[in-house]
């Protein structure tokens, strides 16, 4: 009998261990996560960037290997993408029709594995009131604890239902493309 007690308690501490191992976890954003958006004008090409941020996703890694996504909600403060020109910010925000619409959001619908490194993420990003479904396909890291998440998306203001911006009365004409990168880092 003391045999199958034992037996069975070495059981179980195994597939709690194995379980713990596995598990999904909540991760939140940390401080190396970094925003940028890039574009073009008439007069050169731009980027803006924002350090401020707010996130969470529930992740599973197993052997430090991101084996599943099941959330990731991201909200992003219009106002803290910034350029390195104060009169081109004001521009920007206009843009984004910051007086209405203080965030940009982004929330997964579905994540599918391609390989040990790379996902294909559906998603669905709200910019300046509009919101629209989009798939990226990113590369995903794990250490120290640290899930990684990088990649891009390339959109465009009219699909936002944003205006390409001008300035110096319509001399200087930003081109319609965009590029958003990203480098999330959840802990």
């Amino acid at each position: 009998m003391k045999t199958i007690l034992k037996t069975i308690t070495t059981a179980l501490t195994f597939f709690a261990i194995v379980f713990t191992a596995n598990a999904q976890k909540s991760y939140t954003l940390d401080a190396k996560t970094n925003f940028s958006v890039f574009g073009t004008s008439t007069l050169h090409d731009w980027e803006m960037k924002s350090a401020s941020r707010t996130g969470t996703a529930n992740l599973t890694v197993t052997d430090s290997k991101l084996t599943d996504i099941n959330n990731i909600d991201i909200t992003l403060p219009a106002e803290t993408i910034k350029s390195e020109k104060k009169s081109m910010d004001k521009v920007a925000y206009e843009t984004l029709k910051t007086d209405k619409f203080k965030n940009i959001k982004y929330v997964l619908q579905t994540a599918e594995k391609v390989n040990e490194t790379t996902w294909n993420l559906s998603g669905t990003y709200t910019i300046a009131g509009v919101s629209k479904a989009l798939k990226t396909q990113v590369k995903a890291t794990v250490a120290n604890g640290i899930v990684t998440l990088q990649g891009s998306n390339k959109i465009t203001f009219k699909e936002f239902g944003m205006k390409s911006p001008t300035a110096m009365f319509g001399t200087i004409k930003t081109g319609e493309d965009l590029t958003i990168k990203f480098n999330l880092n959840f802990k």
